[in-house]
């Protein structure tokens, strides 16, 4: 599979309309705001990393960058599923306090980029204190079906990002 790399999508003019890149969990459509993607690339086996979280498969080597991998459907507690052709690694650009890190993470399959316009942005609800929705930045709806927008800072817990900060850069993987 071909390396996507998002930077070549053309942005649109209206300031009140962002890019999401979206991608599929089980029946579930989600998305990222498409300036945090660095660049999508197919299953490849990680290296694993003992005593790491469940969700963390491990780690890639990325051009000499180590770059920890999550499994979206482990985060979120959702039915295992095998990794096919269709499978993908999402590289995104993550927010933390010491700058920023890429973190991978693995989706069923990648649907579309779409224009947002921030009016159609639902915000999330209110799920009781046991169900944490702060890593949800909206839902919109986006076409026949209704869209998850993930905050991936909010979502990359700070384990993932200590993680990720401890691993040497020059590592292979």
């Amino acid at each position: 599979m071909a390396t996507y790399h998002p930077a070549k999508v053309v942005r649109k003019k209206d300031p009140a309309t962002r890019q999401v890149l979206t991608f599929e969990l089980g029946n579930e459509t989600y998305g990222f705001e498409i300036l945090r993607v660095r660049e999508i690339r197919g299953w490849t086996a990680v290296t694993k990393i003992p005593q790491a979280l469940p969700h963390v498969l491990g780690i890639l080597n990325l051009r000499g960058s180590i770059v920890p991998v999550m499994d979206l459907r482990m985060r979120f507690a959702l039915q295992h599923a095998q990794y096919t052709q269709a499978t993908v690694v999402i590289v995104l650009t993550v927010s933390c306090q010491d700058g920023s890190r890429e973190v991978g993470v693995v989706v069923d399959a990648v649907a579309d980029v779409v224009d947002v316009h921030a009016a159609d942005v639902k915000p999330a609800p209110y799920l009781g204190a046991s169900c944490g929705t702060d890593y949800i930045l909206g839902l919109v709806p986006v076409g026949e079906r209704m869209t998850v927008l993930l905050n991936i800072d909010r979502l990359i817990d700070a384990e993932v990002t200590a993680f990720a900060a401890a691993a040497p850069t020059g590592a292979a993987a």
